[in-house]
């Protein structure tokens, strides 16, 4: 247990921001009340060491002394630059799809953007305090439901259902740029014998098949807007949501158990009137609730994009990721708070980074062997469970060979084998957010003298469970009447 020793005058709202994110991403359950004395958490005036990457470092961030850990407010600041997307924010540079460039993220200036550096710096917080504990009693929050020590969360973007046979052609011709001329042989080969079928259902029906076979929930982002010849042509908007072969896809997808979300449209990254027009129509197709969003093309501006999710009622966003490269745009491999750093404000969207993608090495980096990038996304898995965090990885259902990417099939197969095999928390994007947000929300209420801990948390369904410094289960009293959040 930890208890907080900042006044609250003394944090700019930003620096404020990068603090709570610290905590939360560290586990460390704080005492509001406690009759014991705890690890104290203070915030120490050190000038920055010149760069968000370099402050991020715990050997410059972190200092110790007996039952003291201090954090530099060069790093808490750090945390909201990085984490809180701020530089990305101030950034006027746009791509040719009005993306903010890679080059403009602060990890992918330092070479660091395959690390979660936020991340390990919140897991160096609380190493640091249980090595300055001594005799206090520590204790820590469960990193995720079921006794599971990370998180791995499957999601897929239906960006093709009809006129699928412009897609041969097209993977064809990219195929051909870069020589590789055999594989655009079995495209053609593998378009002609679908012709007369449905390869679209045949690719998304083989996607449930395996994610069923695992036990694996998974969460489909579905473009909802009509399509015209000017967004078939950019690749925005290419299908009728309520045509009968979306409908199929719809109904199949629901009755596996999966979540469905809004991939939104090319027009929506700064109008919240049509993101939640759009919200709504998807909501009415498969009668439940829309909660989640990702910008088709990851095309957005930070931001802006995110403070039109929360006028269109919007949960959580799960747009943060490269499109050319795999890695941690955030530095995070968990959910955080979105950051308006123009208003200096907390929105009330979570955010839930996307760290790997199939067509990231692809379409990119002009790889083509799918054991690749599963090979890509194994690694990164390493270091989201490293760090007791939530691995979050994007396959299009329309990787199939007649569709244009032979050896696709078999990859994900691989890939979810190899995932499971390290016994995660498998689970809806929505699944993981309600768990990070009740788990942000648990505190200790009071810690008696014989060390006896009562929490609070928000009303929910989840187990406010606690365990020690070596992962022990141990017993807590929960009180569960924070109605209002307060964390």
């Amino acid at each position: 247990m930890i208890r907080i020793e900042v006044p609250g005058n003394r944090l700019e709202p930003a620096e404020r921001f990068g603090l709570d994110v610290l905590i939360d991403l560290s586990r460390l359950l704080v005492a509001e009340q406690a009759e014991v004395d705890v690890v104290r958490i203070t915030v120490l005036e050190h000038a920055s060491s010149g760069s968000p990457v370099a402050d991020l470092a715990p050997g410059a961030a972190l200092h110790r002394a007996s039952g003291e850990v201090g954090i530099t407010i060069a790093a808490l600041a750090a945390v909201a630059e990085v984490a809180g997307g701020a530089v990305e924010q101030r950034s006027l540079a746009a791509d040719r799809h009005g993306r903010v460039p890679a080059g403009e993220n602060p990890l992918v200036a330092a070479g660091r953007s395959r690390e979660p550096l936020v991340s390990v710096l919140a897991a160096e917080l609380r190493r640091a305090a249980v090595a300055v504990a001594g005799r206090r009693p520590v204790r820590l929050l469960v990193p995720w439901p079921d006794n599971r020590r990370w998180a791995v969360v499957i999601t897929h973007d239906l960006d093709v259902v009809e006129w699928w046979g412009f897609l041969p052609l097209l993977r064809m011709a990219e195929l051909g740029r870069k020589g590789a001329w055999r594989l655009s042989a079995r495209v053609a080969r593998a378009a002609r014998r679908s012709i007369g079928r449905d390869p679209i259902s045949k690719g998304v029906n083989g996607v449930l098949q395996i994610e069923a076979h695992h036990g694996i929930p998974a969460t489909w982002f579905v473009i909802c807007a009509q399509p015209s010849l000017r967004s078939m042509v950019s690749g925005d908007c290419t299908y009728h949501p309520d045509a009968p072969a979306t409908h199929r896809i719809l109904s199949a997808v629901t009755r596996a158990g999966h979540e469905i979300g809004l991939h939104g449209s090319f027009e929506t990254g700064g109008d919240a009137v049509r993101m939640a027009s759009q919200r709504r129509w998807l909501g009415r197709l498969v009668e439940k609730p829309i909660e989640g969003v990702r910008q088709h093309f990851l095309r957005m501006r930070p931001g802006s994009t995110q403070r039109a999710m929360v006028e269109a009622g919007f949960d959580y966003d799960a747009t943060y990721g490269f499109p050319d490269r795999n890695g941690f745009r955030l530095g995070v491999a968990d959910v955080v708070p979105a950051w308006d750093a123009a208003r200096q404000v907390i929105l009330p969207l979570d955010l839930l980074p996307l760290v790997w993608m199939d067509r990231a090495l692809s379409k990119y980096a002009g790889i083509e062997e799918a054991p690749l990038w599963v090979q890509d996304g194994i690694e990164l898995s390493r270091q989201c469970r490293a760090v007791e965090g939530a691995w979050v990885g994007l396959w299009h259902p329309n990787l199939t060979e007649a569709l244009g990417f032979p050896g696709a099939e078999p990859a994900f197969v691989s890939l979810l084998e190899t995932l499971a095999h390290d016994r995660p928390y498998f689970a809806s994007a929505k699944k993981v957010v309600e768990w990070r947000r009740f788990r942000r929300s648990v505190r200790a209420a009071r810690v008696t003298a014989d060390g006896q801990v009562l929490l609070t948390a928000l009303p929910g369904d989840h187990p406010s469970a606690i365990e020690d410094a070596s992962g022990n289960a141990v017993p807590a009293q929960a009180h569960r009447d924070r109605s209002n959040g307060a964390a």
